[in-house]
């Protein structure tokens, strides 16, 4: 089986949405309430590919899942920090495929850079509280009835994540 994990392309939205998708449509795993179009995903990865890294995991040439980081916050001194997000395809669950596209995002943020992971997560979710917790994440915190989808409020779990040490001042600039 040939598997790969690779950076995402604006051609790659279709895919993406496909694992997208249900997660807006039918969960508040996600918070937007109306399903993005090809071209926005698109655009998507263009604008978070220039300073950061989306990655996908591709299976015989099937597209099973993604995982990509953003800007934390938009002041100066937050520039070392990234808000990281996975999603996996229905039939890719379960699998080790969640943790080698996590530890290729985290692998490539350090070598951009990057200092410190956050990661949003809707609760309760005890399967991404796990993960997230298997992945090296602490919980920090958690706002309760934040968000309202789906008919009814839900809170979130705020999870951080060191990538690097941080007795090392970075550089003023990064890698990108």
């Amino acid at each position: 089986m040939t598997t790969r994990i690779r950076t995402a392309d604006p051609q790659d939205a279709d895919e993406i949405l496909s694992i997208y998708r249900p997660y807006v449509e039918h969960t508040a795993i996600s918070f937007e309430q109306v399903v993005p179009s090809s071209v926005e995903i698109a655009e998507r990865i263009r604008s978070i590919t220039q300073n950061y890294a989306w990655l996908l995991y591709e299976s015989e040439e099937q597209l099973l899942g993604y995982a990509y980081a953003t800007g934390f916050r938009a002041r100066p001194a937050y520039r070392w920090t990234v808000e990281t997000t996975i999603y996996l395809a229905k039939q890719a669950r379960g699998s080790a495929i969640a943790t080698q596209l996590y530890q290729a995002l985290f692998d490539n943020l350090a070598h951009r850079g990057f200092y410190t992971a956050v990661a949003v997560v809707t609760e309760p979710n005890p399967a991404s509280e796990k993960f997230h917790r298997k992945m090296g994440f602490e919980k920090i915190g958690i706002f309760r009835a934040v968000g309202y989808k789906l008919n009814q409020w839900h809170d979130v779990g705020w999870w951080q994540k060191q990538l690097q040490d941080y007795s090392i001042a970075p550089t003023q600039g990064r890698k990108s």
